[in-house]
């Protein structure tokens, strides 16, 4: 007889980690700023985390008039249902770490966030790339 074809089972999607651009074009409606792959992902994903340093970068930004998110950072997470994602000390540890390939405050504790709770991060920035952490581009 013909050999059976042996079903292997799909690997789960992975939770998400938003980088702020990507997080602010999703909240704002402006989905053909995201790559369809990353957008298929964001739709898919177990769990979709924002990080609180984003909702801080957001907030300097839009008070130098750089950026702007038309609704709270907190409405924009619970109608997307998106979860804060806290910075913990051992995040901030872990950027001390990291090799200086990016200068951004607040793109290096997203990718430190990202390698302590693996999760894979959505990010429009190719700079990201030079580090160890899952990174899936927008």
């Amino acid at each position: 007889g013909t050999p059976m074809a042996r079903l292997v089972p799909m690997p789960p999607p992975p939770p998400l980690l938003l980088d702020t651009h990507v997080f602010l074009w999703w909240a704002d409606g402006e989905l053909d700023r995201i790559s369809p792959a990353a957008r298929d992902a964001i739709a898919a994903a177990p769990a979709v985390f924002v990080s609180i340093a984003s909702a801080w970068e957001l907030t300097i930004k839009t008070t130098l008039q750089k950026m702007r998110l038309g609704v709270s950072f907190a409405y924009a997470l619970e109608i997307n249902r998106f979860q804060a994602l806290p910075i913990s000390l051992s995040h901030v540890d872990r950027v001390a770490g990291l090799p200086l390939y990016h200068r951004d405050p607040f793109d290096r504790l997203l990718i430190a966030q990202a390698l302590a709770e693996q999760l894979t991060l959505v990010t429009h920035d190719r700079a990201l790339g030079a580090y160890a952490a899952a990174v899936l581009w927008s």
